[in-house]
């Protein structure tokens, strides 16, 4: 038996070959005061791709294919030091919709609470129990939460071990001197804490609804059932609602219409009126920053 093993691990190894969840591309962008070389930046794009898809997240099995594409891209607008930088860090994720080549876009966080310390050379690490320092606890929290987002998307609230692994990094770095882990800082409410807090409360749990039933319900329903498909995802946002009436203008909701706006339009735009209108006005009042992109909707 062992030696059938072993020719199934040799001349077969996709047999066994489970690797780990992300595949991120991490870009940065460096201050237009440098102190540093360009050369450390390069050197620190490759640490954090590194820390990312060279570590396993869980304890499920992935296949190469599996892998969830996703970007971070960091700004950076001061380093104040040979190892200090503050500026902002942008994350996105996608995941494959069933029976076709497109990629739903499905986190988009635009975080302004990023000052973290970078020394070339030297290896990030992690530990789940501790805040050893903020670079490493910020990109965990985010590999975790894209993580958290990918599983809610195919099973209802499916992603909720892995927010609970972010609340307990959020928890860890209460005493951190930095921005973005605390309940009240500059930036208000739109930081880690509540993005986390948020998501792990009976209140937001139509949210996590609405990302099962407009992805697994909806999108990947499309191909075969699109009457359906369609209608699960109008369902899926009208349940928003539910968040708007306690919360309105929660930072959430901000989140889930960041990645999804477009998306909506290119959804309902073709579709009757009698469809569309009502999806319109629904999203201009739960997302009125994007009004003008969501009256794109109603144009012949």
């Amino acid at each position: 038996m062992k030696k059938i093993l072993l020719y199934l691990v040799l001349f077969f190894p996709s047999f066994h070959a489970f690797t780990q969840e992300l595949n991120c591309d991490v870009k940065i962008i460096p201050p237009r005061i440098m102190i540093s070389g360009p050369e450390v930046f390069q050197t620190m794009e490759r640490a954090m791709e590194e820390f990312i898809n060279g570590r396993k997240w869980s304890k499920d099995q992935w296949q190469q294919e599996e892998r969830i594409p996703c970007t971070i891209q960091i700004t950076i607008e001061k380093q104040n030091s040979q190892r200090d930088f503050e500026g902002t860090i942008q994350i996105g994720s996608s995941r494959p919709v069933y029976n076709t080549d497109y990629k739903t876009p499905l986190v988009s966080v635009n975080d302004r609470n990023l000052t973290f310390q970078f020394q070339e050379n030297t290896q990030l690490q992690w530990s789940p129990d501790q805040h050893r320092d903020n670079l490493s606890s910020i990109l965990a929290f985010y590999a975790l939460y894209i993580i958290g987002s990918d599983y809610d998307s195919f099973s209802l609230e499916g992603g909720t071990d892995y927010f609970l692994l972010c609340q307990t990094i959020v928890t860890n770095a209460q005493n951190a001197p930095e921005p973005g882990w605390r309940a009240s800082g500059e930036k208000g409410q739109q930081n880690r804490y509540w993005l986390i807090e948020n998501i792990l409360t009976e209140t937001f749990s139509p949210l996590r609804e609405a990302s099962y039933n407009y992805h697994r319900q909806g999108l990947d329903k499309m191909y075969t059932e699109r009457a359906t498909g369609t209608k699960n995802i109008i369902d899926a946002l009208n349940g928003l609602n539910n968040i708007h009436k306690i919360k309105p203008s929660s930072y959430n909701m901000q989140v889930f219409y960041y990645a999804k706006a477009d998306e909506i339009v290119n959804i309902f735009k073709p579709l009757p009126d009698e469809q569309k209108t009502p999806i319109a006005e629904l999203c201009k009042r739960l997302d009125p920053g994007n009004i003008a992109k969501y009256d794109r909707i109603l144009q012949k």
